[in-house]
């Protein structure tokens, strides 16, 4: 936001140099974890060691009060959660998925802005979790939850409830007593 607003050498260097590791993760999006973080050992932590030497640089530069000096305080203070896609070949670099997954319910924020009460508001909450969890999981969200709430329905075992999460879900699953 700095930048768009007051470009400096600083904010396009900082920015150069993200664009560079985002540009190492667009490689190895998709591939196996451990290639995934193989490659972010090898390539991308020196490149984020040098970003943090900048941001330190800076900071050291900067008055404590200008725009700049926090943005990146507030970076640095997060610096561990930031990194540690570096040692997980699992995790995204960001929560981009998740934040895109969400943008309809932001969207439609204002239609529930009266969604009756806060206990309404936070089971709307629940069914949107469902909702996006099933579609990560590539599932088609309606039949997903019309199958859970059937299983429940017919007594599903609690002790088995983690096999109706999204991602252990398989349609053709019995209860114990019924496939007995």
């Amino acid at each position: 936001d700095i930048h768009a607003t007051k470009p400096t050498s600083l904010t396009t260097d900082l920015l150069e140099r993200i664009g560079q590791i985002y540009e190492i993760e667009a490689e190895v999006r998709g591939q196996q974890p451990e290639i995934r973080r193989r490659s972010r050992q090898d390539r991308t932590q020196p490149l984020v060691d040098e970003l943090r030497q900048a941001l330190d640089d800076a900071l050291r530069r900067l008055s404590p009060k200008s725009e700049m000096a926090k943005a990146i305080a507030y970076g640095r203070k997060r610096w561990v959660a930031l990194t540690r896609f570096l040692d997980d070949g699992r995790l995204e670099i960001d929560n981009n998925i998740a934040e895109r997954a969400m943008r309809c319910v932001a969207l439609g924020r204002k239609n529930w802005l009266f969604a009756g009460s806060k206990a309404g508001g936070d089971r709307a909450a629940a069914v949107y979790s469902v909702i996006e969890s099933a579609k990560l999981n590539g599932l088609e969200p309606q039949a997903y939850i019309a199958d859970v709430i059937a299983k429940i329905a017919d007594e599903w075992p609690a002790a088995r409830w983690d096999e109706l999460m999204p991602w252990n879900w398989r349609p053709d699953q019995q209860p114990i007593a019924a496939a007995a």
